[in-house]
C-alpha cells in the first residue's frame, strides 16, 4: 500500500508500543519490571532512613522497650536473689561464752590436747579469738549451734534452729559456709525434710576435725595463747 504522497506506507511492526514507537514491547515491559523493583527496593530501603530520622525514634523506644523489659526481668530476678539471701540469713555473731579466768594449769593442759582446749569455755573463747585473726571463726560457732542444738528436746525449736545454722552454715549463700565435702552436704540436704537434733553431727564432726589438725597447732604458736600464758605465770608468781 502507499501514502498519499505516494511512498510505501510503513507496515506497524508487531513489537512496537503505541505509548512509545521507538521502543520494543518486550524492553518496555522490561523497564516497567525494573521500575517496579526498584520502586519496592526504594519503599524498603527508605525504611532504615526513616528510622534514620523521626522514625528512629520510635523504632528505638520500640527496640529499648522490648530488650529493657526482659533485661529489667532478669536483672530484677538477680538483683531480687541476693537482696532475698541477705534478708534470710543471719549475720549476728554470737557473744563469748560466759567463762571464769583460767588458770595456769588450765592453759598449760590446752597444750597437751586439743580437747582440752575445747572442753572449757575459756579455752573456746581463746581458741575463738585466734580464728577471728585467721577469719574463720564461723568453724567455732558451726560447732557451738550444734552442740546448743543437741541439747533441744522440742520439735518445733529443733526445726527452727535446723533451719538457721542451714542458713547460717551450710548455705552456699550465706557468706559464713563452712567448709565441707559433697558426701556431707548431700545426707544434710535430704534430712533437712525433717530435721533432727543430731542431723549435723557428721558436718560437726568434719569441722572440728578440721580446726584440730589446721588451726589447733598454729594457734599453740600463736601471741594469743603465748600473752595469755604470760599473763597467767606473771599473776601466780606476784601472788
Amino acid at each position: 500500500m502507499r501514502t498519499a504522497n505516494g511512498g510505501p506506507r510503513a507496515r506497524a511492526s508487531p513489537s512496537a508500543s503505541p505509548a512509545d514507537p521507538g521502543l520494543p514491547v518486550g524492553s518496555e515491559q522490561t523497564e516497567m519490571r525494573m521500575r517496579q523493583m526498584c520502586g519496592g527496593s526504594e519503599t524498603q530501603g527508605s525504611v532504615p532512613s526513616q528510622q534514620g530520622g523521626r522514625g528512629s525514634n520510635a523504632c528505638c523506644f520500640c527496640w529499648c522497650c522490648c530488650c529493657s523489659c526482659s533485661c529489667l526481668t532478669v536483672r530484677n530476678q538477680e538483683d531480687q536473689r541476693p537482696q532475698r539471701a541477705s534478708h534470710e540469713i543471719r549475720t549476728d555473731i554470737p557473744a563469748c561464752e560466759e567463762s571464769p579466768t583460767p588458770t595456769l594449769e588450765e592453759v598449760y593442759a590446752w597444750a597437751q590436747s586439743f580437747d582440752n582446749l575445747m572442753v572449757t569455755p575459756a579455752g573456746r573463747n581463746a581458741f575463738r579469738e585466734f580464728l577471728r585473726t585467721e577469719f574463720s571463726e564461723e568453724n567455732m560457732l558451726f560447732w557451738m549451734a550444734c552442740e546448743e542444738l543437741k541439747r533441744e528436746a522440742n520439735k518445733s525449736t529443733i526445726e527452727e534452729k535446723a533451719r538457721i545454722i542451714y542458713e547460717d552454715y551450710i548455705s552456699i549463700l550465706s557468706p559464713k559456709e563452712v567448709s565441707l565435702d559433697s558426701r556431707v552436704r548431700e545426707v544434710i540436704n535430704r534430712n533437712m525434710v525433717d530435721p533432727s537434733q543430731h542431723i549435723f553431727d557428721d558436718a560437726q564432726l568434719q569441722i572440728y576435725t578440721l580446726m584440730h589438725r589446721d588451726s589447733y597447732p598454729r594457734f599453740m604458736n600463736s601471741t594469743v595463747y603465748k600473752d595469755l600464758l604470760k599473763s597467767l605465770a606473771e599473776k601466780t608468781v606476784e601472788a
